[in-house]
């Protein structure tokens, strides 16, 4: 229970359904001070947000506990986004939240309270197949809200104790659902950012747990490799950025985005919107849901949360690793990124973009 309405629609539906719930909620870091002085580390799991969980709880007449999880958050999460950041990267601390934290960590200490499954608030479904029994993960039934994405890593294990009790239903029902149950959060916004970073600054946090990335400053050029201007550090910069690259004009007379970085040498490397476009990508740490295909597999490839699923050929090529294949070139495939593999609304698997 994070405290926002999601989760607590979720808890309040199984409640109603006549499960024995209890509610856990995850203390992420220090809430009377912050991370090194920052009062405002976080926008979600916030001692704000813990009390509201623990308000609904009540209302729901569910027992509430407060886990503390914070040596778990900075060693799975928030240190996976500084070394990401600093090697040229571009992370995805949602899903590592989820795969790391939430259905591993956190299942663990469900177990300790007698607890057979762990619920939260995801638009995202679980269905059990008819074939061997096997679990698949779908996206929630709300497209404009559907989080099956950041779930990709999930194990058959872990999805055969996961619930999604909102994943069948809209946005709306689910709000309109809290105001009916008079749940205290019913009208409360949904948070909009990386939890962590609620002022959306990555790179000035990247430099305060990573003073070292802030002292690699390098070149910035162009595909030939022409110095154009000089930066900060890498961590400022992702694949795709067009805002922000620091120089005084575009020697092309076009927008420039960077196309690539070198954190060997410290270079961004920058030119115009064509040179984006890819038509195929690798990806390691691959998990395939319900087991690697022996052939290669038709697919439609997500690669980024808001990005339009595009047709491509996805093949597994050993040691957790796969190569994607598009039928037309994509923009910004983005290192650190995932790869989330599709078939209809079933996900197959997915990995992190490599290259």
């Amino acid at each position: 229970m994070s405290g926002g309405v999601d989760s607590s629609v979720a808890a309040a539906l199984l409640v109603e359904q006549g499960h024995d719930v209890i509610g856990l909620s995850m203390q992420l870091y220090d809430v009377s001070a912050g991370t090194n002085g920052e009062r405002s580390f976080g926008s979600c799991c916030t001692i704000d947000d813990l009390h509201d969980a623990r308000r609904v709880a009540a209302a729901i007449r569910i027992p509430h506990y407060i886990l503390n999880f914070e040596r778990q958050f900075h060693e799975q999460v928030v240190s996976n986004f500084v070394g990401e950041y600093a090697a040229g990267r571009t992370p995805l601390p949602c899903a590592h939240c989820n795969s790391d934290l939430k259905f591993a960590t956190l299942l663990d200490r469900a177990q300790g309270f007698g607890a057979e499954a762990v619920a939260t608030g995801h638009y995202a479904r679980v269905e059990r197949t008819g074939v061997g029994g096997r679990y698949q993960l779908r996206r929630g039934v709300d497209p404009s809200k559907d989080q099956s994405y950041f779930l990709f890593a999930l194990t058959q294990e872990q999805l055969a104790r996961a619930v999604f009790p909102v994943g069948d239903r809209p946005k709306n029902a689910v709000r309109e659902y809290a105001h009916q149950r008079q749940l205290p959060v019913a009208s409360k916004p949904d948070s909009q950012e990386i939890c962590f970073i609620p002022d959306h600054d990555y790179a000035g946090f990247v430099t305060r747990h990573s003073p070292e990335a802030a002292a690699s400053g390098g070149a910035i050029v162009d595909e030939s490799g022409h110095v154009l201007g000089h930066h900060a550090g890498i961590h400022r910069f992702t694949v795709g950025q067009r805002k922000g690259l620091g120089l005084a004009s575009s020697p092309i007379g076009a927008p420039m985005y960077v196309l690539s970085l070198k954190p060997d040498n410290h270079e961004v490397v920058v030119g115009p919107k064509a040179s984006l476009e890819r038509t195929r990508l690798t990806a390691s740490g691959v998990n395939w849901v319900e087991g690697a295909p022996a052939a290669p597999r038709r697919a439609c490839v997500q690669i980024r949360h808001r990005h339009q699923p595009a047709a491509a050929t996805v093949r597994a090529t050993g040691d957790g690793r796969a190569e994607v294949v598009f039928d037309a070139p994509q923009i910004a495939v983005t290192p650190g990124q995932a790869a989330v593999f599709y078939d209809g609304d079933v996900v197959l698997g997915g990995g992190w973009i490599d290259n």
